[in-house]
């Protein structure tokens, strides 16, 4: 018969047990719900906005910063560079004025030659495509300024990223050819 008490008090334990579990469940899974019902929207906003702040960098560090993730213009022997922001693919203020030189050429029968490079930082599919776009935006904006598309020639490096930093490495040139 002791067998037959301890088979009954296992069988309690069990299902005590099993009670146990059962509330423990269903009350995290009511506040759950709760929750997304009534101000789990609210409270989620506010953890998308503390997600989303950036952190401030030290002064000297967020200017260098902004200064090498903003758009710009250079032009080094005849080639015009447009480097871009990061994920952007607007081309700098000043831009048809940089172009002057190269749109006299391409007016006097010269062929306009562009070229996308981009860094190293996140897809390299989505990188191509952005460098792509990138001279996509140039070649619009050669044709803005009255270049016909026959003298624009799109032409992809052989290597599309570049040594140097990632703010030099986001750019598109424009050569005579």
């Amino acid at each position: 018969m002791s067998f037959q008490a301890d088979d009954g008090q296992q069988g309690v334990a069990r299902g005590l047990v099993f009670a146990v579990v059962a509330v423990v469940v269903g009350a995290v899974l009511g506040a759950t719900i709760y929750q997304r019902s009534h101000g789990g929207a609210a409270s989620k906003a506010a953890d998308q906005a503390v997600a989303a702040a950036p952190v401030a960098p030290e002064p000297a560090a967020a200017a260098a910063q902004a200064a090498s993730d903003a758009a710009s213009i250079k032009v080094e022997n005849g080639v015009v560079k447009f480097y871009f922001a990061s994920g952007k693919a607007d081309l700098a203020a000043g831009a048809k004025e940089a172009l002057a030189d190269v749109i006299q050429g391409a007016q006097a029968g010269q062929k306009l030659v562009i070229s996308g490079f981009h860094d190293t930082t996140g897809s390299a599919v989505k990188n191509a495509e952005l460098a792509k776009l990138r001279a996509f935006a140039l070649r619009d904006a050669l044709k803005a300024a009255g270049i016909a598309e026959e003298k624009i020639e799109i032409k992809k490096p052989g290597a599309l990223t570049l040594s140097g930093s990632n703010a030099e490495a986001r750019r598109v040139e424009v050569a005579l050819q």
